[in-house]
């Protein structure tokens, strides 16, 4: 409990420094095409984008795509353990919810907003890719970009989540990939 006392109180001074930036990214949502983008790239990064990419890749990585799709959704099973566990003990609100003027573009996936579980797993498959397969991991990286930018465009996450999501994620597929080799 003194934990997340602790927690809660580092969150809102946190919260205080960083709306101002969270509602100038925000303000992006007003124009139809930026709105429209990284809806359809958070809807993606909710997992489908990642589904269709380690289902093929026993197709594109001949005969170590099989283990690194199995790698993959192993590994990012324990991304939605980790952010889940995170998001719960440490409980943060989302900016929208904390500050009304950010406008919430697109529905979350869950209540709290520490880490973000769209960047930690996008993050989390991008480091896997630059070790496994650099020429995809280079064409993906854009998409990758774009679901960490997404967070706080669409008023989901302050812009500490994203970045404790892509090192925790980065982390953990550096991680997956070094025990793969071992």
């Amino acid at each position: 409990m003194a934990l997340t006392s602790k927690a809660s109180r580092f969150f809102e001074l946190a919260d205080q420094r960083e709306f101002a930036v969270c509602q100038a990214i925000n303000r992006s949502v007003r124009f139809r095409p930026i709105l429209g983008y990284f809806r359809v790239v958070s809807r993606l990064g909710d997992g489908w984008f990642w589904y269709a990419l380690i289902l093929s890749l026993p197709f594109y990585a001949g005969d170590s795509g099989p283990a690194l799709a199995l790698q993959m959704a192993l590994t990012g099973l324990t991304c939605t353990l980790t952010y889940k566990t995170l998001k719960r003990w440490l409980i943060r609100e989302r900016p929208f919810i904390s500050f009304p003027v950010i406008n919430c573009a697109t529905p979350p996936l869950d209540r709290y907003s520490f880490p973000s579980g769209h960047t930690l797993h996008a993050v989390c498959f991008q480091a896997m890719l630059f070790v496994a397969l650099p020429a995809l991991a280079w064409c993906v990286l854009p998409f990758t970009l774009s679901v960490a930018a997404s967070r706080v465009i669409l008023g989901l996450h302050y812009p500490s989540d994203v970045l404790a999501g892509a090192l925790i994620g980065g982390t953990m597929g550096w991680a997956s990939m070094q025990w793969l080799a071992s």
